[in-house]
């Protein structure tokens, strides 16, 4: 699978977690509809599916898609939340995609 590719999957994969998990916080914190539990889970059913499509070892995928959770976590921050990053936040998504790189794209043998 190519690097933009599975940085992709990753990305559409955290949107899906935090979308899921977003959804039953409006609604147990911001009074919004129970029904917001019905996509909350379709949501969550889909990020468990798209990890599965990752053609790699399942723990170094878990591993690396954290890298990639942290760096969607913090533009939802900022595009939802409206708080824009801190310079501490951008460094440590930077250092979090490092990892993830390196994590997903070294060489190996197996």
């Amino acid at each position: 699978m190519s690097e933009l590719k599975t940085v992709g999957l990753f990305a559409i994969t955290a949107l899906a977690e935090i979308v899921g998990c977003y959804l039953p916080y409006l609604w147990l914190r911001e009074g919004k509809s129970i029904w917001l539990l019905v996509p909350s889970a379709l949501s969550l059913v889909a990020f468990v599916w798209l990890l599965t499509l990752h053609p790699t070892a399942v723990g170094r995928v878990y591993a690396a898609y954290g890298g990639v959770y942290v760096t969607m976590a913090i533009l939802w921050l900022w595009a939802v939340d409206g708080i824009r990053p801190t310079t501490w936040d951008i460094l440590g998504t930077s250092v979090a995609l490092l990892g993830m790189a390196i994590i997903m794209f070294a060489p190996r043998n197996t």
